[in-house]
């Protein structure tokens, strides 16, 4: 049977990868409830989109370019749209380093979070993805931008970033 038809792995495959999922409706998403509906209408976005999928491709890559559209959707409907977006929750994500913070160090990630979220929601996609050791070409194939528009755009958030933290 064809991959793309093969429910085993297209299931393997997402239950590998839930974090991008968790990740993303995390950073959509201010209440618990709203973040399982989103993160099920991903799930659902996904399955429909699975025929489509070229196995030759990262399934990462393609699983965050329908993550990060059903989420910026899902933003822009006029049921989400009046909801608040809060920080991401971080017992959610794997930490790299899972060693007890400094109440310094803390303050800074919060402070992080609160600006990603009071970012658009490209601009906050662009973030997550940078977050998460992404690289440009990466970032420009999941968002549907170009490699250098990618590039400017983490750099002036970068620079957006140091001047209002």
């Amino acid at each position: 049977m064809p991959l793309a038809h093969d429910r085993a792995a297209f299931t393997r495959l997402l239950q590998d990868h839930h974090g991008i999922v968790a990740t993303v409706a995390a950073s959509y998403c201010r209440d618990p409830d709203d973040r399982a509906d989103l993160a099920q209408e991903i799930a659902v976005q996904l399955w429909r989109a699975w025929p489509k999928y070229d196995p030759a491709k990262a399934f990462s890559t393609w699983m965050y370019r329908i993550a990060l559209n059903v989420a910026i959707s899902a933003v822009r409907s006029a049921t989400v749209r009046h909801r608040h977006a809060v920080p991401l929750d971080e017992t959610l994500h794997d930490l790299a380093d899972p060693a007890p913070r400094d109440p310094q160090a803390e303050q800074q990630v919060r402070a992080l979070h609160r600006f990603i979220h009071a970012q658009a929601p490209l601009d906050r996609a662009l973030l997550l993805l940078y977050l998460d050791d992404r690289s440009h070409r990466d970032i420009a194939e999941i968002l549907g931008l170009s490699e250098t528009n990618v590039a400017t755009k983490i750099s002036r958030l970068r620079q957006r970033i140091r001047h209002e933290l």
